[in-house]
């Protein structure tokens, strides 16, 4: 909310100066609001099928009547703070029932006077503040579509079952208990034709005058979408809880953000407004719920864990881009993130998911699709066409891979996985096929498939350190943006435990943890060896002896960065081993 209020600041117009002209020749005037600090006054408030509310005179619409008032008092109350609440029941009319309208009219008057306009001489308008909302809700209702798919049968209530003749929801009326009255108090000079967004919208000049009314909001920003109930005939009686109070104008700007936000969100559909107020319902929960040292922490890693993920994104396509040489790094498992990155954005779409999440994954498969073309040599076969028509395109592992014990060990370390992963496969898809619900069979492939990768995908990270045990060595791996990966690993472990999640994924939270660790073991078992010889014949400590090793090679320890910045020819070798280095052999 804060942010949305400081992007509007910034996009705001500034106060003109004095005496600016008003665009017909004439000079503005600075405006003040017509209720001073102090003043008498009443609240009404009426509840009416009426949008134009006329029915002053019966008395079953007034709601709540509340009779001197100070304007700007901020200590009377019960409470102390200058609020006021009416609890109270109002019979449902029919009309709402069958998905119909009911509409608040609030109503403030200079103490003593009507807001009926038929009452001469008890009626000013200029003094009159009126605000109409219509307090239901009207929201979707989606059908249930899953069914079991060798019973066709399902566990939801018939009601909820979509059928042939109907869409895929229905507008129900709803309605929640709650709702706040704010009337500000703010005595700022505004200038007519000058007032910044969103103030202007709500601001109301009086013709003639040099004087303006204070502004009345109905404030139900605190109102959860799941809080709302649907208004139906088992609701005769609705439950209604009108709080007033005053506010400052530097809080109703953060609220009235609020409402420019839904604006934008607007213009991209009412599907795209829906699924943003399920994220504000999150957020404003987590508000609610979380102790106030937790949440600032929370925000604090919330900042850092963006940034953590921009630099492991950097630093991954970094160290592909360079990349050299492919020895030590499992090419298998980079077939395997393209697949379950396409399996992940397959499910999403399949799925009503956040549009933010779709264009992530999304994003995420296009990187994953890239690192392909660092790991194979793609060709075109033009010789041998498809239907004598499209050339074929081949592929091949490149030289650094096949040509060194990489190649050998990822095939060996991908056999052994295979005798785990193919049975949990196929018991997770029965599982899936007897005890859950799916929309078709494409969905249940998509379901099983994305179920068993959330359940058992982080096996697929141990192909690498099969690898690191056969070759003795971790100096080929990516090792900054693993870090930074881990860092991100361990702040989502901190928000496991302050966002609401299933049991199962707050636990598959901790599992990435264990493999790092499994790669911090290995970092320390199989330290850097400056003696031991590469392909080439080349050490790093012979290569500290000519003055040849740069800072890098130094910081990283690996000994493919040493073959990358010297070549055999340069590098003058001895004709007889030393001792050591035999050893070493």
């Amino acid at each position: 909310m804060l942010i949305i209020y400081m992007i509007s600041s910034f996009f705001r117009r500034g106060t003109p100066p004095a005496n600016q002209s008003d665009g017909s020749g004439g000079k503005s005037i600075n405006s003040q609001n017509i209720y001073p600090k102090g003043m008498k006054m009443d609240m009404y408030i009426y509840l009416s099928e009426q949008e134009d509310f006329t029915d002053f005179n019966n008395e079953d619409a007034l709601f709540w009547s509340l009779k001197g008032l100070e304007y700007g008092d901020w200590t009377s109350g019960p409470n102390g703070d200058g609020s006021y609440i009416k609890e109270g029941k109002i019979q449902t009319p029919p009309n709402v029932i069958n998905n119909g309208s009911i509409y608040l009219h609030c109503y403030f008057v200079k103490e003593g006077k009507s807001p009926n306009p038929k009452d001469k001489g008890k009626y000013s308008k200029k003094l009159t503040v009126h605000r109409s909302k219509r307090i239901n809700k009207y929201k979707k209702r989606r059908f249930h579509k899953t069914v079991n798919l060798l019973t066709g049968e399902t566990d939801v209530h018939p009601d909820l079952i979509q059928t042939e003749n109907r869409s895929a929801f229905e507008i129900l009326n709803h309605w929640h208990p709650n709702l706040t009255i704010n009337l500000m108090d703010d005595h700022s000079p505004w200038m007519k034709n000058h007032v910044p967004q969103p103030l202007d919208e709500y601001i109301e000049f009086l013709p003639g005058t040099d004087n303006y009314q204070p502004i009345l909001y109905f404030n139900d920003y605190w109102n959860l979408n799941t809080d709302y109930m649907p208004i139906n005939q088992t609701t005769p009686v609705l439950n209604l809880t009108i709080t007033y109070s005053p506010i400052s104008l530097f809080k109703w700007q953060m609220y009235a953000a609020q409402g420019m936000r839904n604006k934008w969100y607007g213009m991209l559909g009412a599907d795209f407004v829906e699924e943003s107020d399920e994220d504000q319902d999150s957020l404003k929960t987590t508000v609610l719920e979380t102790n106030p040292y937790l949440l600032a922490l929370t925000v604090i890693i919330s900042i850092v864990h963006s940034v953590f993920e921009f630099l492991a994104f950097k630093n991954d396509i970094q160290f592909w881009k360079n990349r050299k040489s492919l020895e030590g790094l499992s090419v298998r498992s980079v077939f395997f993130n393209v697949f379950q990155s396409l399996i992940v954005v397959l499910y999403v779409l399949d799925n009503e998911t956040n549009f933010m999440v779709k264009v992530s994954v999304s994003i995420g498969l296009l990187i994953e699709m890239w690192k392909i073309t660092k790991v194979v040599t793609f060709k075109i076969d033009r010789e041998n066409l498809w239907f004598g028509v499209i050339p074929r395109v081949t592929y091949e592992d490149k030289s650094t891979y096949t040509e060194s014990m990489t190649k050998k060990y990822d095939m060996m370390a991908f056999k052994y996985l295979s005798w785990m992963l193919f049975p949990l496969l196929i018991g997770y898809a029965i599982y899936s096929l007897l005890y859950l619900e799916h929309k078709g069979w494409y969905s249940w492939v998509l379901n099983m498939v994305y179920g068993f990768l959330l359940t058992f995908g982080f096996i697929m990270m141990t192909p690498q350190l099969f690898i690191n045990y056969k070759m003795k060595s971790v100096a080929h791996l990516p090792w900054r943006m693993m870090t930074y990966k881990a860092l991100n690993t361990f702040i989502d472990d901190i928000f496991a435990f302050v966002i609401k999640m299933p049991t199962l994924y707050r636990i598959g939270c901790f599992r990435d943890d264990v493999v790092f660790f499994i790669f911090l073991y290995q970092r320390w078992i199989y330290p850097i060896d400056p003696t031991r010889l590469n392909e080439f014949g080349t050490s790093q400590e012979m290569l500290e002896q000519n003055g040849k090793v740069t800072g890098d090679q130094s910081e990283t320890g690996s000994e493919q960065a040493s073959i990358e910045q010297s070549k055999p020819e340069e590098t003058e070798l001895p004709s007889e081993k030393p001792a050591k280095e035999k050893k070493n052999d």
